[in-house]
């Protein structure tokens, strides 16, 4: 094995047994473990202050039959971005998608930032999404060449803790901004912290590529891009269909569904949608997971100014809970001892995810208070920081070395398509049940809206929540 310099990093794994680094902060590890949760910090600082913001901005734009989009935009390009960047990582290192994604992500935001009308902001997330499937990949395997199996574990919980302050200070800040200076200055703000993970990241995987490069592989594979192009264009074509609802969407309802099955059978591994054991049902369950979770998310900020007429700080504010939370249920899944409990902490935390949506729901009701949500996005975020923190050691430990960087793809794919699939199904609820009537009846043009179209979207999720935990038991392969 080639040896590295204290702040450099091998581009092969250590084994375990023979690293002398200590822990993630110990100076083997120090510098690159404090630029890769620099780097989670600013996209966990957008993904809290766009939440806040974003209901401003639809209604602002005029756009809130749109509303979905704007989130599952963001995923759809992110679809083709992870292939992308798992072959180039595979091939070339991660330093180059890496950086590269951290500057179009930044373009992205400009372009939501600066648009005119909501086709055009959606335009700037989809971007974004490119940008975003770009980098976190790459942060993967950046963790699977650099950190012994025994410190995985502490470094997703490091991602989760990341999450901490941006949790708290960002629908403050997010929410201040919108109401005083305007949505769109949440957005050009945001790419002035992307100079933080450039500065402290940089020169730690610079040096470490000039000293052990990655050995020059193969060509792109052509036949997994054209892929995730045609899964990316598909799941497009899947939500235009679903927000038209009439004769006029089933031509491209029926294009997105022929694009998109055979990508998804092609890209995500064997058996993954018949659930088999192993690797197939853990790259599965990081999909319904995510889907579940953040397509429930997208619409409570909504829900709460619509149905409880929260300013859109105190809207921001209902999902910090589950940031701070998060963290906590990461730390857990990370300590001494926990790695025989691995399975169980997968089932019970997809458990406290499906209880933490439907909670949320009872906010609906006029008589339960409206802290209800917020106690029940804490209890979700629990969840999801045993289940994803531990489905990502998983992938790690029953991937061989050479094939992290499709592992870890696959792993982003099914988190992407999750949202993708499970975010534009709550847009098509949404629409049908009468949501694009809230900005009227928010301004006072119409009845309070339609309870029954959060009550729907909320409930649904819950249900595949409870999927994944039946599903959970197929983690572990046969012996």
């Amino acid at each position: 094995m080639t040896t590295a310099s204290p702040t450099s990093v091998d581009s092969t794994p250590i084994p375990d047994g023979t690293d002398p680094g200590g822990g993630v902060l110990g100076g083997r590890y120090r510098a690159l473990t404090l630029g890769i949760v620099s780097v989670v910090l600013v996209i966990a600082f957008e993904a809290t202050a766009v939440n806040t913001a974003m209901p401003t901005a639809a209604r602002q734009l005029n756009g809130l039959g749109l509303y979905a989009f704007a989130f599952s935009g963001y995923f759809t390009t992110t679809l083709f971005a992870l292939v992308v960047s798992g072959q180039w990582c595979d091939r070339r290192g991660p330093l180059r998608p890496l950086f590269t994604g951290i500057a179009v992500f930044g373009a992205g935001l400009v372009v939501a930032g600066t648009a005119p009308g909501m086709w055009v902001f959606v335009a700037g997330r989809a971007i974004q999404g490119l940008g975003g499937g770009l980098v976190i990949v790459a942060l993967y395997v950046v963790v699977g060449r650099a950190y012994p199996e025994r410190l995985r574990p502490s470094v997703f919980a490091a991602f989760s803790s990341a999450w901490v302050l941006p949790s708290i200070v960002g629908p403050l800040v997010s929410g201040a901004v919108t109401q005083h200076l305007g949505w769109r200055w949440v957005f050009l703000a945001v790419p002035v912290l992307i100079l933080l993970p450039l500065a402290v990241m940089g020169p730690t995987l610079a040096r470490s590529e000039r000293e052990h490069p990655v050995l020059r592989g193969a060509d792109f594979d052509r036949r997994r891009t054209l892929l995730a192009a045609m899964a990316a264009v598909g799941a497009g074509l899947l939500q235009y269909a679903g927000q038209r609802r009439d004769l006029v969407g089933l031509l491209p309802g029926i294009a997105g569904a022929a694009l998109l099955v055979p990508a998804v059978l092609g890209l995500l591994p064997k058996r993954t949608l018949r659930a088999g054991r192993g690797l197939p049902t853990v790259i599965l369950l990081r999909g319904v997971a995510a889907g579940a979770f953040f397509a429930a998310e997208a619409f409570i900020p909504l829900m709460m100014t619509t149905e409880r007429d929260f300013s859109p700080t105190l809207a921001g504010l209902t999902l910090t809970s589950g940031g701070l939370s998060w963290a906590l249920g990461s730390w857990l899944q990370g300590r001494p001892g926990a790695e025989r409990y691995r399975g169980a902490m997968i089932r019970g935390g997809f458990v406290l995810t499906a209880v933490a949506i439907a909670g949320a729901a009872l906010v609906l009701i006029p008589a339960v208070p409206s802290w209800t949500a917020s106690v029940a996005w804490g209890v979700g975020g629990v969840g999801m920081g045993l289940t994803v923190a531990s489905v990502s050691v998983l992938m790690m430990r029953l991937s061989a070395p050479e094939d992290a960087g499709a592992n870890s793809a696959a792993l982003q794919m099914s988190d992407a398509l999750g949202n993708v699939l499970l975010t534009g199904l709550a847009g098509v609820l949404f629409a049908a049940l009468g949501g694009g009537s809230l900005a009227a009846a928010h301004e006072g043009a119409g009845d309070g809206g339609s309870p029954a179209a959060f009550a729907v979207i909320l409930l649904v999720m819950a249900s595949v929540a409870v999927l994944g935990a039946l599903l959970s038991g197929r983690v572990r392969a046969r012996a």
